[in-house]
């Protein structure tokens, strides 16, 4: 059984962090690399903020090939599970934004009594 298909989640131990990327080794013979690109949406300024050697860290896999036993690995496809699950569909009301246009003179003016 191949347990690094794509999409599945595994932990591994950090082995290496450079400017390009962080090295994790999964098992005794697999390793794998978690490329910048797919360390966060956000810019990544330095590679050493999110990971340090000896972290456990958990990652999905994006490739596994087999024959070289090498893994490329993504954090922020893990975040972005973890966003999608937590969002929730807002709902619009009866009043929609009436409610706000009728009020919104009011708060700007007590708003600005309360910075007097």
């Amino acid at each position: 059984m191949n347990q690094y298909k794509e999409g599945n989640t595994i932990k591994g131990k950090v082995t290496g962090v450079e400017d390009y990327g962080i090295f994790v080794s999964v098992d005794e013979e697999t390793d794998g690399l978690i490329h910048i690109s797919e360390i966060s949406d956000a810019f990544v300024k330095n590679v050493h903020d999110y990971a340090e050697v000896g972290q456990t860290i958990e990652a999905k896999v994006i490739e596994y090939d087999a024959e070289n036993k090498k893994l490329k690995l993504s954090i922020k496809e893990l975040n972005e599970e973890v966003k999608k699950k937590k969002r929730e569909k807002i709902k619009e009301t009866e009043h929609g934004f009436e409610t706000l246009k009728k009020e919104l003179t009011h708060w700007i003016e007590e708003k600005e009594k309360e910075l007097e």
